[in-house]
């Protein structure tokens, strides 16, 4: 067995034509056009597993770099992608072997986290952690779908001249999203081309008013879980625009026979608080899977977000050393008069009064979980009283969504 990278369109081709076998067909255009179009992806991100016998490739995933924003900051990701192997080449470790060498393309891509929508549980043993809302939302039976507005709005499906608009949209509604999914033109022109065809393929409504002026738009996935009508993206709307937009769901999945509408949302957005006062049904959520290769790294990078929640709090000017132990380290923020001036491990785990357990400490960080709530569920995290404000303060729950880039 030799572990590769493509080199060329024909290791692509041939880890597409795999991973076609192991995922099912969508996937081979989806692989194809990753790595011979998308932006953002090198030839070296495509890593797989070849018998060297048969020349067959056996096993195989991938590192899709994204760019990610918490509040201001930017911060570089690494999607671990289509992993798979041959039903008689299973536990032999191959994909061990080949997210090893992943994690080492990580550092070389200079990415502070990594991301998977794999399936329960299996990824923990590489040190990955639930850590931001993925796959849910709300179902809305059809009959519960009121009247569309008296104020009249159309629906026509987008085309590549309405680039600039449906970017401005976009990065109005991150606005509302403390952690999302960075979006630049060529990853629009991928989304609206070269994502025709492939698994993560959308159909893009366009939203316009009486006067025809655009004012915002939904996107539709082709392929999702469940037989409903699924809305997965949606730009910033007013109440009568969503309601229309509801209502032109509706209208969609008469016409397609599909049975309900699932919202697969941001919480906080106008479609998702609409549907909850229509008797929806919460279908709770999956999440995605994080790994931080360097926790140091990472709060390092974010000081500019805990530098400001100290700045709005009661801990203004703050003089302090905070210590984090994860038991077997232990990380230092010092803070000095409000300014984060160090990030230090300490490679050892102290007594401290602030404890988690190393992978608890990723959804806390990235707002997907609160002190309290990480209590609750693990007897190993511990915060002292006295300590217990400034940690909420540095960590509070956020609203996170990561829409696609491929």
């Amino acid at each position: 067995m030799i572990l590769r990278t493509a080199t060329g369109e024909r290791d692509v081709e041939r880890v597409a034509e795999f991973n076609g076998a192991i995922h099912g067909p969508a996937s081979i255009a989806m692989t194809h056009r990753l790595f011979t179009h998308h932006p953002n992806t090198q030839m070296e991100d495509l890593i797989f597993v070849e018998d060297e016998q048969s020349g067959q490739v056996v096993s195989s995933l991938c590192l899709i770099p994204w760019v990610w924003r918490y509040e201001d900051v930017e911060i570089s990701a690494g999607e671990m992608g289509i992993v798979g192997t041959r039903e008689d080449h299973r536990r032999r470790g191959l994909i061990r072997a080949q997210v090893d060498h992943f994690k080492r393309r990580l550092r070389e891509r200079g990415c502070l986290l990594s991301q998977i929508q794999g399936i329960p549980y299996y990824y923990r043993q590489f040190g990955y952690e639930y850590a931001l809302p993925l796959e849910g939302g709300l179902r809305i039976e059809l009959r519960h779908v009121p009247a569309p507005p008296e104020t009249p709005f159309t629906f026509r499906l987008v085309t590549l001249d309405d680039l600039p608009t449906l970017m401005r949209f976009y990065d109005e509604a991150a606005q509302e999203i403390a952690i999302h999914a960075a979006r630049n033109e060529a990853t629009w022109r991928y989304l609206l081309t070269h994502s025709i065809g492939t698994e993560t393929e959308c159909e893009t409504w366009l939203v316009q008013d009486a006067g025809g002026r655009a004012t915002g738009y939904v996107r539709l996935p082709k392929h999702h879980f469940g037989q409903e009508l699924v809305a997965g993206e949606v730009s910033r709307l007013g109440f009568d625009a969503a309601l229309a937009v509801l209502h032109h769901l509706k209208t969609l999945a008469l016409e397609r026979e599909k049975p309900g509408i699932r919202l697969n949302l941001p919480a906080n957005c106008a479609l998702m608080r609409l549907a909850r006062s229509l008797d929806s049904h919460d279908l709770g959520a999956y999440a995605w899977q994080i790994h931080v290769p360097d926790l140091v790294a990472l709060l390092r990078a974010l000081a500019p977000v805990l530098e400001r929640r100290v700045a709005e709090s009661p801990f203004a000017g703050l003089m302090c050393d905070v210590r984090l132990n994860l038991y077997h380290e232990s990380l230092l923020l010092r803070f000095e008069a409000g300014r984060m001036t160090e990030v230090a491990n300490l490679d050892f785990g102290d007594d401290g009064e602030i404890r988690f357990p190393p992978l608890q400490l990723v959804p806390l960080v990235l707002g997907y979980r609160t002190v309290e709530e990480l209590c609750a569920a693990y007897p190993d995290v511990r915060v002292a009283p006295a300590w217990r404000l400034l940690a909420d303060t540095l960590f509070p729950k956020v609203t996170s969504f990561i829409y696609t880039i491929y």
